[in-house]
């Protein structure tokens, strides 16, 4: 039995598909949105950097209610979003989001609360049709105060041969005992 399992992977990959997807999705995936996603506006999708900048601005505003259905448009689906954090033992966890319930869970906060988050450094890797983007953030109340908060947000794209897609945002808040390294504080 070990053997035939061990054949059917090797005929899977020789072969050019994978042992979940049929050859013709193999050949020819299409791009999908998120289940409730809208059309994506041009000038958010059109690149890199104007990607990253519809995601924070997307979730930043005064308090009140902000444009999820913009928010939506800028995830593949399947894209997650990953916030971690130390727990009460110190060790790292993190809970993984779609699209959707990271709405669910931002939604009253922000109806309550200002929040404008904000990119201090972008440090950008891209080769055909991925890119990996470390974004130091700087978070807000409200334009003008000290940041209450700051860390790295991670991001995954895909290039589906017209748009920019986010395929994940991992991030990492700052600490005291854990502060951002100076290297993610500049461009550079």
């Amino acid at each position: 039995m070990h053997r035939l399992f061990r054949l059917f992977l090797l005929t899977c990959f020789v072969g050019g598909i994978t042992p979940l997807t049929s050859r013709s999705q193999a050949q020819n995936p299409q791009p999908r949105k998120t289940e409730s996603s809208p059309q994506a506006k041009e000038k958010d999708v059109d690149s890199i950097e104007h990607i990253i900048a519809a995601v924070y601005d997307s979730i930043s505003g005064p308090a009140g209610p902000r444009d999820w259905d913009r928010f939506r448009s800028l995830f593949y689906t399947g894209a997650r979003l990953i916030p971690s954090r130390r727990d009460k033992d110190g060790k790292g966890v993190a809970n993984s989001l779609s699209a959707d319930e990271y709405v669910a869970r931002a939604q009253p906060f922000f109806e309550k609360e200002g929040f404008f988050e904000v990119p201090v450094a972008n440090r950008i890797e891209s080769w055909d049709r991925i890119a990996h983007i470390w974004s130091t953030y700087e978070s807000r109340h409200a334009k003008g105060e000290q940041p209450f908060a700051r860390g790295i947000n991670s991001f995954q794209l895909l290039f589906d041969g017209s748009r920019w897609w986010v395929m994940t945002i991992y991030w990492e808040g700052e600490e005291a005992a854990h502060p951002l390294p100076e290297k993610y504080l500049s461009g550079k």
